[in-house]
Protein backbone atom coordinates (compact mmCIF):
# COMPACT_ATOMS: atom_id res chain seq x y z
CA UNK A 1 0.00 0.00 0.00
CA UNK A 2 1.51 3.29 -0.89
CA UNK A 3 2.11 5.51 1.90
CA UNK A 4 1.09 9.36 1.61
CA UNK A 5 2.22 12.43 3.65
CA UNK A 6 -0.07 15.20 3.69
CA UNK A 7 1.01 18.87 4.67
CA UNK A 8 -1.85 21.40 5.05
CA UNK A 9 -4.04 18.90 6.47
CA UNK A 10 -5.76 20.70 8.94
CA UNK A 11 -6.57 23.02 6.36
CA UNK A 12 -9.67 23.53 4.35
CA UNK A 13 -8.27 21.66 1.56
CA UNK A 14 -5.80 19.09 2.89
CA UNK A 15 -8.56 18.00 5.72
CA UNK A 16 -11.30 16.60 2.65
CA UNK A 17 -8.12 15.10 1.04
CA UNK A 18 -7.21 13.35 3.57
CA UNK A 19 -10.63 11.92 4.20
CA UNK A 20 -11.10 10.79 0.21
CA UNK A 21 -7.33 9.46 0.56
CA UNK A 22 -8.87 7.32 3.15
CA UNK A 23 -11.61 6.27 2.03
CA UNK A 24 -10.09 4.85 -1.00
CA UNK A 25 -7.23 2.66 1.09
CA UNK A 26 -4.36 4.93 1.28
CA UNK A 27 -2.02 5.01 4.09
CA UNK A 28 -2.05 8.65 5.42
CA UNK A 29 0.10 10.20 6.98
CA UNK A 30 0.02 13.99 8.17
CA UNK A 31 2.49 16.37 9.41
CA UNK A 32 0.78 18.80 11.95
CA UNK A 33 1.99 20.96 14.43
CA UNK A 34 1.24 20.24 18.04
CA UNK A 35 -1.26 23.63 18.23
CA UNK A 36 -3.22 22.31 15.06
CA UNK A 37 -7.03 21.08 15.95
CA UNK A 38 -7.03 18.24 14.37
CA UNK A 39 -10.88 17.44 15.30
CA UNK A 40 -12.47 17.52 12.18
CA UNK A 41 -9.77 14.86 10.30
CA UNK A 42 -10.58 11.52 10.02
CA UNK A 43 -7.71 9.35 12.31
CA UNK A 44 -4.80 9.28 9.91
CA UNK A 45 -2.87 6.35 9.77
CA UNK A 46 0.00 8.30 11.51
CA UNK A 47 0.70 11.86 12.36
CA UNK A 48 4.14 13.17 12.46
CA UNK A 49 4.42 16.33 14.50
CA UNK A 50 6.46 19.61 13.62
CA UNK A 51 6.20 22.21 10.62
CA UNK A 52 7.20 22.77 6.96
CA UNK A 53 9.37 25.84 8.25
CA UNK A 54 11.25 23.59 10.61
CA UNK A 55 13.09 20.83 8.33
CA UNK A 56 14.48 18.26 10.33
CA UNK A 57 10.48 17.06 11.26
CA UNK A 58 9.88 17.72 7.91
CA UNK A 59 12.53 15.12 6.75
CA UNK A 60 11.23 13.02 9.39
CA UNK A 61 7.74 13.51 8.00
CA UNK A 62 8.90 12.53 4.45
CA UNK A 63 10.69 9.40 4.97
CA UNK A 64 9.52 6.28 3.73
CA UNK A 65 6.38 7.84 1.98
CA UNK A 66 6.50 7.13 -1.51
CA UNK A 67 3.98 10.33 -2.63
CA UNK A 68 3.78 13.73 -0.95
CA UNK A 69 0.78 15.93 -1.24
CA UNK A 70 2.03 19.57 -0.21
CA UNK A 71 -0.90 21.79 0.50
CA UNK A 72 0.22 23.78 3.33
CA UNK A 73 0.17 27.31 3.55
CA UNK A 74 -0.66 30.52 4.56
CA UNK A 75 -3.46 31.70 2.67
CA UNK A 76 -4.42 35.26 4.29
CA UNK A 77 -4.46 38.03 1.76
CA UNK A 78 -2.90 40.59 4.52
CA UNK A 79 -1.17 40.10 7.74
CA UNK A 80 0.88 42.72 9.78
CA UNK A 81 3.91 41.16 9.08
CA UNK A 82 4.11 39.86 5.42
CA UNK A 83 7.35 38.07 6.02
CA UNK A 84 5.72 35.27 7.49
CA UNK A 85 3.69 34.48 4.48
CA UNK A 86 7.00 34.24 2.56
CA UNK A 87 8.68 32.06 5.20
CA UNK A 88 5.45 29.58 4.88
CA UNK A 89 5.01 29.66 1.31
CA UNK A 90 8.22 29.93 -0.36
CA UNK A 91 10.52 28.53 2.72
CA UNK A 92 8.12 25.69 3.51
CA UNK A 93 8.34 24.80 -0.35
CA UNK A 94 12.29 24.91 -0.31
CA UNK A 95 12.26 22.88 2.13
CA UNK A 96 9.71 19.90 1.20
CA UNK A 97 11.66 20.17 -2.34
CA UNK A 98 14.63 19.28 -0.32
CA UNK A 99 13.60 16.77 2.27
CA UNK A 100 12.01 14.98 -0.79
CA UNK A 101 15.19 14.96 -2.41
CA UNK A 102 17.29 13.43 0.69
CA UNK A 103 14.68 10.71 0.83
CA UNK A 104 14.88 8.56 -2.10
CA UNK A 105 11.10 6.82 -1.34
CA UNK A 106 9.35 9.71 -3.08
CA UNK A 107 7.88 8.85 -6.25
CA UNK A 108 6.17 11.88 -6.57
CA UNK A 109 5.47 15.22 -5.08
CA UNK A 110 2.21 17.04 -5.98
CA UNK A 111 2.29 20.57 -4.71
CA UNK A 112 -0.87 22.40 -4.40
CA UNK A 113 -0.31 26.36 -5.98
CA UNK A 114 -3.36 28.64 -6.48
CA UNK A 115 -4.44 30.38 -9.91
CA UNK A 116 -2.66 33.62 -8.01
CA UNK A 117 0.90 32.22 -9.34
CA UNK A 118 -0.27 32.96 -12.99
CA UNK A 119 -1.57 36.32 -12.79
CA UNK A 120 -4.80 38.06 -13.78
CA UNK A 121 -6.69 37.44 -17.18
CA UNK A 122 -7.88 41.22 -17.65
CA UNK A 123 -10.05 40.01 -20.10
CA UNK A 124 -8.94 37.01 -21.58
CA UNK A 125 -9.43 33.36 -20.27
CA UNK A 126 -6.03 31.70 -19.73
CA UNK A 127 -4.62 28.06 -19.38
CA UNK A 128 -1.24 26.43 -17.94
CA UNK A 129 1.10 28.49 -20.59
CA UNK A 130 0.28 31.62 -18.85
CA UNK A 131 3.24 32.85 -16.66
CA UNK A 132 2.39 36.08 -14.01
CA UNK A 133 3.48 39.09 -15.61
CA UNK A 134 4.76 39.77 -12.51
CA UNK A 135 3.62 44.47 -13.15
CA UNK A 136 2.11 44.21 -9.78
CA UNK A 137 0.83 41.94 -7.10
CA UNK A 138 -2.57 42.01 -5.44
CA UNK A 139 -1.53 40.51 -2.12
CA UNK A 140 1.71 39.26 -0.47
CA UNK A 141 -0.10 35.65 -0.90
CA UNK A 142 0.09 36.62 -4.77
CA UNK A 143 3.62 37.45 -4.71
CA UNK A 144 4.70 34.23 -2.94
CA UNK A 145 3.05 32.60 -4.46
CA UNK A 146 4.55 33.58 -7.95
CA UNK A 147 7.78 33.29 -6.23
CA UNK A 148 7.17 29.60 -5.02
CA UNK A 149 6.00 28.29 -8.43
CA UNK A 150 9.21 29.15 -9.74
CA UNK A 151 11.17 27.30 -7.77
CA UNK A 152 8.92 24.24 -8.38
CA UNK A 153 9.09 24.87 -11.85
CA UNK A 154 13.22 25.01 -11.81
CA UNK A 155 13.04 21.80 -9.69
CA UNK A 156 10.43 20.37 -12.22
CA UNK A 157 13.13 21.20 -14.93
CA UNK A 158 16.09 19.42 -12.71
CA UNK A 159 14.08 16.43 -12.49
CA UNK A 160 12.22 16.64 -9.49
CA UNK A 161 9.17 14.15 -9.70
CA UNK A 162 6.35 16.80 -9.28
CA UNK A 163 3.11 17.47 -10.71
CA UNK A 164 1.94 21.92 -9.98
CA UNK A 165 -1.45 21.95 -9.21
CA UNK A 166 -3.64 25.51 -9.62
CA UNK A 167 -7.08 25.30 -8.16
CA UNK A 168 -9.59 28.05 -8.19
CA UNK A 169 -11.53 29.82 -5.56
CA UNK A 170 -12.58 27.28 -3.51
CA UNK A 171 -15.65 26.65 -2.15
CA UNK A 172 -18.24 24.15 -0.37
CA UNK A 173 -19.40 22.65 2.57
CA UNK A 174 -16.83 21.92 5.31
CA UNK A 175 -15.34 24.80 6.89
CA UNK A 176 -16.08 28.14 7.22
CA UNK A 177 -12.26 29.54 6.97
CA UNK A 178 -10.27 31.89 4.70
CA UNK A 179 -9.77 29.37 2.39
CA UNK A 180 -13.32 29.38 1.97
CA UNK A 181 -14.19 32.94 1.41
CA UNK A 182 -17.28 32.47 -0.84
CA UNK A 183 -18.90 30.43 2.40
CA UNK A 184 -18.27 33.23 4.34
CA UNK A 185 -19.22 36.18 2.01
CA UNK A 186 -22.76 34.05 1.79
CA UNK A 187 -22.77 34.03 5.27
CA UNK A 188 -22.22 38.05 5.37
CA UNK A 189 -24.69 38.68 2.43
CA UNK A 190 -27.47 36.49 3.89
CA UNK A 191 -26.81 38.38 7.40
CA UNK A 192 -27.46 41.33 6.13
CA UNK A 193 -23.68 42.61 6.89
CA UNK A 194 -23.23 42.64 3.24
CA UNK A 195 -26.49 44.46 1.85
CA UNK A 196 -25.49 44.84 -1.87
CA UNK A 197 -23.40 43.35 -5.01
CA UNK A 198 -19.40 44.22 -4.36
CA UNK A 199 -18.69 46.71 -6.97
CA UNK A 200 -19.99 46.65 -10.46
CA UNK A 201 -19.73 42.96 -11.05
CA UNK A 202 -16.94 43.51 -13.41
CA UNK A 203 -14.59 41.08 -11.31
CA UNK A 204 -14.59 37.60 -12.60
CA UNK A 205 -13.18 34.64 -10.48
CA UNK A 206 -13.28 30.88 -11.78
CA UNK A 207 -14.88 29.07 -8.92
CA UNK A 208 -13.69 25.28 -8.05
CA UNK A 209 -16.01 22.97 -5.49
CA UNK A 210 -13.45 21.41 -2.94
CA UNK A 211 -14.26 18.02 -3.69
CA UNK A 212 -13.86 18.36 -7.66
CA UNK A 213 -10.30 19.98 -6.25
CA UNK A 214 -9.78 16.71 -3.86
CA UNK A 215 -10.40 14.23 -6.89
CA UNK A 216 -8.01 16.40 -8.69
CA UNK A 217 -5.45 15.81 -6.18
CA UNK A 218 -5.70 12.23 -6.71
CA UNK A 219 -6.22 11.73 -10.40
CA UNK A 220 -2.62 13.77 -10.16
CA UNK A 221 -1.11 11.46 -7.90
CA UNK A 222 -2.17 9.08 -10.57
CA UNK A 223 -2.03 10.47 -13.68
CA UNK A 224 -0.11 13.30 -13.54
CA UNK A 225 2.88 13.80 -15.90
CA UNK A 226 5.74 14.82 -13.68
CA UNK A 227 6.80 18.37 -14.66
CA UNK A 228 3.26 19.57 -15.84
CA UNK A 229 0.96 21.81 -14.41
CA UNK A 230 -3.21 21.51 -14.29
CA UNK A 231 -5.70 23.87 -13.45
CA UNK A 232 -7.87 22.37 -10.92
CA UNK A 233 -10.38 25.69 -11.87
CA UNK A 234 -14.55 25.86 -12.82
CA UNK A 235 -16.87 27.80 -14.28
CA UNK A 236 -16.31 31.33 -14.40
CA UNK A 237 -18.09 34.30 -12.60
CA UNK A 238 -18.53 37.18 -10.80
CA UNK A 239 -19.47 38.01 -7.50
CA UNK A 240 -22.32 39.84 -8.68
CA UNK A 241 -23.50 36.46 -10.45
CA UNK A 242 -22.81 34.48 -7.25
CA UNK A 243 -25.06 36.64 -5.31
CA UNK A 244 -27.92 36.31 -7.86
CA UNK A 245 -27.51 32.96 -8.34
CA UNK A 246 -27.78 32.18 -4.68
CA UNK A 247 -31.31 34.78 -4.55
CA UNK A 248 -32.51 32.58 -7.64
CA UNK A 249 -31.51 29.28 -5.43
CA UNK A 250 -32.98 30.18 -2.15
CA UNK A 251 -36.10 32.48 -3.94
CA UNK A 252 -34.92 35.51 -2.04
CA UNK A 253 -34.43 38.99 -3.47
CA UNK A 254 -31.57 39.88 -5.35
CA UNK A 255 -29.61 43.07 -3.48
CA UNK A 256 -30.43 46.27 -5.12
CA UNK A 257 -27.61 48.33 -4.25
CA UNK A 258 -23.78 48.08 -5.51
CA UNK A 259 -21.04 48.80 -3.04
CA UNK A 260 -18.50 50.82 -4.99
CA UNK A 261 -15.30 49.25 -4.38
CA UNK A 262 -13.92 52.42 -3.01
CA UNK A 263 -15.85 52.37 -0.30
CA UNK A 264 -15.26 48.84 0.75
CA UNK A 265 -11.19 49.28 0.43
CA UNK A 266 -11.90 52.42 2.88
CA UNK A 267 -13.74 49.84 5.47
CA UNK A 268 -10.69 47.52 4.81
CA UNK A 269 -8.22 50.40 5.79
CA UNK A 270 -10.57 50.63 8.70
CA UNK A 271 -10.72 46.98 9.54
CA UNK A 272 -6.77 47.12 9.14
CA UNK A 273 -6.31 49.80 12.21
CA UNK A 274 -8.99 47.77 14.12
CA UNK A 275 -7.06 44.65 13.54
CA UNK A 276 -3.72 46.18 14.37
CA UNK A 277 -5.37 47.20 17.81
CA UNK A 278 -7.44 43.85 19.06
CA UNK A 279 -4.56 41.56 16.75
CA UNK A 280 -7.73 39.81 15.13
CA UNK A 281 -7.98 39.19 11.54
CA UNK A 282 -10.30 41.46 8.79
CA UNK A 283 -12.85 40.20 7.16
CA UNK A 284 -11.50 42.65 4.30
CA UNK A 285 -8.36 44.14 3.92
CA UNK A 286 -7.25 46.68 1.08
CA UNK A 287 -5.30 44.07 -0.68
CA UNK A 288 -9.10 41.57 -1.12
CA UNK A 289 -10.22 45.22 -2.89
CA UNK A 290 -7.38 45.10 -5.62
CA UNK A 291 -8.05 41.42 -6.35
CA UNK A 292 -11.59 42.49 -6.81
CA UNK A 293 -10.43 44.98 -9.39
CA UNK A 294 -9.23 42.27 -11.26
CA UNK A 295 -10.38 39.27 -13.29
CA UNK A 296 -9.25 35.58 -12.91
CA UNK A 297 -10.47 33.60 -15.22
CA UNK A 298 -8.87 30.42 -16.81
CA UNK A 299 -10.00 26.87 -18.61
CA UNK A 300 -9.36 23.40 -16.69
CA UNK A 301 -9.55 21.52 -20.54
CA UNK A 302 -5.71 20.05 -19.96
CA UNK A 303 -7.31 18.56 -16.11
CA UNK A 304 -10.79 17.36 -17.95
CA UNK A 305 -8.70 15.57 -20.98
CA UNK A 306 -5.53 14.06 -19.04
CA UNK A 307 -6.64 13.83 -15.63
CA UNK A 308 -10.35 13.41 -15.95
CA UNK A 309 -10.82 16.17 -13.84
CA UNK A 310 -15.01 16.74 -14.12
CA UNK A 311 -15.98 20.05 -11.97
CA UNK A 312 -19.47 20.31 -11.32
CA UNK A 313 -21.83 23.23 -12.42
CA UNK A 314 -21.82 26.55 -10.32
CA UNK A 315 -25.68 26.03 -9.88
CA UNK A 316 -25.28 22.56 -8.49
CA UNK A 317 -22.30 23.34 -6.53
CA UNK A 318 -24.02 26.51 -4.72
CA UNK A 319 -27.09 24.41 -4.34
CA UNK A 320 -24.97 22.32 -1.70
CA UNK A 321 -23.41 24.54 0.21
CA UNK A 322 -26.59 27.03 0.66
CA UNK A 323 -28.34 24.15 2.09
CA UNK A 324 -25.02 23.62 4.00
CA UNK A 325 -24.87 26.92 5.50
CA UNK A 326 -28.74 26.74 6.32
CA UNK A 327 -28.52 22.99 8.19
CA UNK A 328 -25.35 24.79 10.23
CA UNK A 329 -27.75 27.80 11.10
CA UNK A 330 -25.46 30.41 9.60
CA UNK A 331 -28.05 31.58 7.30
CA UNK A 332 -31.68 31.75 7.08
CA UNK A 333 -33.81 31.49 3.99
Amino acid sequence: MNKVLVTGATGYLGGRLCHALLRQGYSVRILARRTSDLSALPPPSEIFYGDITDFPSLLAAVSGCSVVFHLAALVEPWLPDPSIIFSVNVGGLKNVLEAVKQSNTVEKLVYTSSFFALGPTDGSIADENQTHHEKFFCTEYEKSKVAADKIAMQAASEGMPIVLLYPGVIYGPGKVTAGNVVARMLVERFCGRLPGYIGSGNDKFSFSHVDDVVEGHIAAMEKGELGNRYLLTGENASFKEIFDMAAVITDTRKPVINIPLWVIEVYGWISVLVSRITGKLPLISPPTVHVLRHQWEYSCEKAKRELGYKPRSLREGFAEVLLWLKNLGSIRY
